[in-house]
C-alpha cells in the first residue's frame, strides 16, 4: 500500500476556513476521486512560528492507483487550493510505501 502525505503549513488569519473547507470539500473531493482507501488529518502539535501545520495522509491499495491520481485529479485539486489560498499556505508532499501494519 501507498501512504500519500501531504504536509500544509496554512496561515493563522484564514485557519479555521480553510480547515473548515478542507473537511467539507476537499478531502471529500479527493476521496471521491476512488483513488484512496482511507485518509487522516492530523495537526502537529510541535508548530513554527508563522503557521498552524497540519499532515494529511492519504492511503492507496498500490502505486498504479496513486499515479492515476497525481494524472487525471491531482492537478484540478491542487489548482482549486491554489486559487482559494494563494499566498497563505505552504504545501509540501511526500510518497511512503507502507511495509508493516499493525491493527
Amino acid at each position: 500500500m501507498i501512504l500519500y502525505n501531504v504536509t500544509i503549513s496554512i496561515d493563522e488569519s484564514i485557519h479555521e476556513e480553510w480547515l473548515d473547507w478542507m473537511k467539507q470539500v476537499h478531502i471529500p473531493e479527493v476521496m471521491a476521486t476512488g483513488c484512496f482507501l482511507e485518509n487522516k488529518m492530523l495537526r502537529m502539535l510541535n508548530e513554527e512560528a508563522g503557521g498552524i501545520t497540519y499532515a494529511i495522509q492519504y492511503i492507496a491499495a498500490d502505486m498504479p492507483t496513486y499515479e492515476l491520481y497525481q494524472q487525471e485529479h491531482a492537478p484540478g485539486l491542487q489548482k482549486q487550493t491554489m486559487d482559494k489560498y494563494s499566498g497563505k499556505f505552504a504545501a509540501f508532499r511526500t510518497i511512503l510505501e507502507i511495509v508493516h501494519q499493525t491493527k
